[in-house]
């Protein structure tokens, strides 16, 4: 009978053993697919904000005009309504 209960009790330990090593398994697939994501996203905004400040910086400028009585003023130019549009925007 003491045999009986020692082959329960080793078959009960290797079964929470086994059942700890999927648990940790599972913790570690998630840490991964956690990991991965935050630095996709980190990446992505950095590109993206490095390109809006540099995209900035060339409409500044393509737009600044010196004008002698203000110095240096940044304006964006006005349309002309009366003249109606030559041509398309892809030639100017």
């Amino acid at each position: 009978m003491n045999n009986w209960q020692d082959e329960f009790m080793a078959e009960y330990h290797r079964q929470q053993i086994v059942e700890e090593i999927k648990q940790i398994r599972l913790e570690e697939t998630a840490l991964k697919s956690y990991g991965n994501r935050p630095r996709l996203f980190e990446r992505t905004m950095f590109n993206f904000a490095n390109w809006m400040i540099s995209t900035g910086k060339h409409l500044r400028k393509r737009y600044t005009r010196s004008t002698p009585q203000s110095g240096s003023v940044d304006e964006i130019p006005a349309a002309n309504s009366n003249q109606p549009p030559a041509g398309s925007f892809a030639h100017r």
